[in-house]
């Protein structure tokens, strides 16, 4: 299936260290070149993560980001049980030998070693940000199809307007040769000597061959057959359709230039039109 090169997708996931959110997005490049941007919690996975987006992803520039949002203090901190009950019984203790003395709330949480963090496990919170790279992966994949299917339909649409135009082309070329003949033959008519015929016939003969262009129409339906089909296919074919486009293009310029006719030179025009009209949704595709 046909991918687009531009897409972008994201997500988030809940995890005992925070909201972990990804984001992937891609534009256009000759190859697959990859960025990552990761928070330190994470700064291990990143060869993993580039060998994840390398075996779905064949071309383009994208940019990967992980983030990971803390949730409130309140959800990350605990008390220190034992170490508070430690303290009351001192505070007891103290309370008898000193009826004045008073210990606030905040400076009691203050102490060292009252308050206690809880860290997520380093490697749940890894296979957690796999998981949601994949799901982001999934998403991703498919925009690029969704976009892909597009840009092929408005391909096959030009296909089908380059299959017209040749087929134009090969109706035209024998009332053009007719046509060919006929104007030489009145030139030759109106010469003051009379010319040799059969070298007249020998040298319109090799005139008409410098003209043909059913060789160049030929290929060219060859070529529409074999774009036809590699649209069809389910492997990446930016690159297969680059290299057809040259060959397209060839056989536009040469039709141009063995034209004699304003109908055939108007074809080749139109041609190179929806070549260049191709080529530019090509350079998206993957």
């Amino acid at each position: 299936m046909i991918r687009s090169m531009t897409a972008f997708a994201a997500g988030e996931r809940n995890t005992e260290a925070g909201v972990l959110g990804c984001e992937l997005r891609a534009v256009n490049h000759r190859f697959l070149e990859i960025g990552v941007r990761l928070p330190e919690e994470l700064r291990v996975l990143e060869p993993a993560l580039r060998e994840r987006i390398a075996a779905r992803i064949s071309r383009g520039k994208l940019d990967l980001t992980l983030r990971l949002r803390p949730s409130d203090a309140a959800e990350h901190l605990k008390l220190n049980e034992a170490l508070v009950s430690q303290l009351s019984a001192i505070a007891e203790d103290l309370d008898d030998r000193f009826p004045n003395l008073s210990t606030e709330l905040g400076q009691l949480l203050q102490l060292p070693g009252v308050l206690q963090s809880r860290s997520a496990d380093p490697e749940t919170l890894q296979a957690q940000a796999l998981a949601l790279l994949d799901a982001v992966l999934e998403q991703f994949v498919a925009a690029r199809e969704r976009e892909g299917a597009q840009l092929a339909g408005v391909i096959a649409e030009r296909v089908d307007a380059i299959a017209a135009q040749a087929a134009t082309v090969r109706t035209l070329i024998p009332l053009i040769r007719i046509g060919q003949r006929q104007k030489l033959e009145a030139r030759l008519a109106d010469l003051s000597q009379p010319a040799d015929p059969g070298r007249l016939e020998q040298e319109l003969v090799l005139w008409l061959q410098k003209l043909d262009v059913d060789e160049e129409l030929d290929r060219l339906d060859s070529h529409i057959v074999e774009i036809r089909r590699v649209l069809k296919q389910k492997e990446p074919v930016g690159r297969r359709l680059d290299f057809l486009l040259q060959e397209f293009n060839r056989e536009a310029n040469t039709l141009g230039s063995k034209s004699v006719d304003t109908r055939t030179s108007q074809a080749a025009v139109e041609l190179k039109v929806l070549i260049d009209q191709i080529r530019e949704q090509v350079q998206n595709i993957e």
